[in-house]
C-alpha cells in the first residue's frame, strides 16, 4: 500500500481570503488559479502494519505528530477508505516553504492524491479537489490541469475545484523572485481568521463575484493587458485588506516592495509584465512567453533578488509511481 504523488503549487490571479466554515475550509468567495511547472511537490505514502503511529518527514525534517495538519489528513483518507493502518509519509519541495509561494497547495494536492492511491481509493477529479480542500483550501486547485477555478460553494459538495483551460491554453509565465526565505510569523489560517476585522472586506465580497466573472472573460480572451492589470490590483486590494485587519498582517519585506516598483518602471519602459503576490513576502512576476527571457535579465539586476524560478501552466496533482 504505496503510491507516490506529484502536484504542482499555484497561482491564484483572483485570491480567496476568509471562510465560510473553518473545519470544511469553504471560502467566502470563488477564485481563479494556474498550476505553476517548477513549484512542487513529491509524496510517498505508505500505509503499513508494521507502524504503531504515523511518520511525517517534510524535506528531511521529521514533523511532530502532535496537531499535524498532515496527520489529521491522513485521517481523513483512513476513513474513507475504512482503514485504522498507519502511514510512512515523505515529502519534498522544490521551492521554500512558508514565504508565501502556496507551499500547502501543492503539498496537500500531492498528500492527498498519494494517501487516496495507496490507501486503494478510486476517487475522481472532483472527491479528490474536495478531499484536497479539507487540508489546505487552495489545495483543490492543484488537483486539475493548467488554468483552475475554485467554485464557492455552500456545501462541502459543491466546493470545489474545476479546469477552465489545459495549460497549453495561453502561453502565459510565471516568474518568480524569491526575496526571502524566512518564514512568515503569521500563517495563511491564522491571517484568515482576521479577515473580518477589515473595514474593507465587507465590499470587496460585493464585487468579487463581477470580477471573478470578468477575469474569466479576461482569460478567455487572452487580453493580456487588461488581465495583467486586473490580476495586479487584485493581489494590492487583497494585502490593503491584511493591513487593515486587527491586529495587522504585514507580509511584505523590502524587497518584496523593490521588486513592486521595479516591476512597474520595466512596465512603463514598454515591457508588459505585471505582478501578484499571495500571503508572504515572495513575488510573482506575470508576462508572456516572448517576454520572459528579458523580465529574468531584468530581475538578475536587482540585489534583492536571491533566487528566480520560471514556471509555465502545468497539470495537476498526478501518481507517478
Amino acid at each position: 500500500m504505496k503510491a507516490t504523488a506529484v502536484a504542482p503549487s499555484n497561482i491564484a490571479f483572483i485570491k480567496y481570503w476568509g471562510k465560510k466554515d473553518d473545519v470544511l475550509r469553504l471560502p467566502e468567495n470563488g477564485s481563479l488559479s494556474m498550476n505553476l511547472s517548477n513549484l512542487t511537490t513529491t509524496t510517498t505514502v505508505e500505509f503499513s502494519t508494521n507502524l504503531n503511529e504515523d511518520y511525517v518527514e517534510i524535506n528531511g525534517t521529521q514533523e511532530p505528530s502532535e496537531g499535524s495538519r498532515a496527520v489529521k489528513h491522513l485521517d481523513r483518507v483512513r476513513n474513507l477508505a475504512k482503514i485504522e493502518t498507519k502511514a510512512k509519509v515523505i515529502t519534498n519541495n522544490t521551492f521554500p516553504s512558508g514565504t508565501g509561494l502556496s507551499s500547502s497547495a501543492s503539498g496537500f494536492a500531492a498528500l492527498t492524491v498519494a494517501a487516496a492511491k495507496a490507501a486503494g481509493l478510486k476517487l475522481s477529479e472532483k472527491e479528490l479537489s474536495i478531499l484536497a480542500r479539507q487540508g489546505s483550501g487552495s489545495a483543490c486547485r492543484s488537483i486539475p490541469n493548467g488554468f483552475v477555478e475554485w467554485l464557492d460553494g455552500e456545501t462541502s459538495d459543491t466546493s470545489y475545484a474545476i479546469s477552465l483551460h489545459p495549460p497549453d491554453w495561453w502561453d502565459l509565465v510565471d516568474i518568480v523572485a524569491i526575496v526571502s526565505d524566512e518564514k512568515k510569523d503569521v500563517s495563511s489560517t491564522a491571517g484568515q481568521k482576521l479577515v473580518y476585522s477589515s473595514p474593507f472586506f465587507q465590499v470587496r465580497l460585493t464585487k468579487i463575484k463581477e470580477k471573478l466573472e470578468y477575469a474569466k472573460s479576461l482569460l478567455k480572451q487572452k487580453s493580456f493587458q487588461a488581465f495583467g492589470e486586473l490580476l495586479e490590483a487584485e493581489a494590492l486590494e487583497l494585502h490593503a485588506i491584511m493591513l487593515t485587519s486587527t491586529p495587522s498582517l504585514i507580509y511584505w519585506m523590502p524587497g518584496t516592495i523593490q521588486v513592486m516598483k521595479f516591476i512597474k518602471k520595466v512596465r512603463n519602459d514598454g515591457l508588459p509584465v505585471y505582478f501578484t503576490v499571495n500571503t508572504g513576502q515572495d513575488i510573482h512576476l506575470i508576462c508572456e512567453k516572448q517576454y520572459s527571457k528579458e523580465v529574468v535579465q531584468a530581475l538578475n539586476r536587482l540585489d534583492c533578488v536571491k533566487q528566480v524560478i520560471e514556471n509555465n501552466p502545468s497539470d495537476g496533482a498526478k501518481i507517478v509511481k
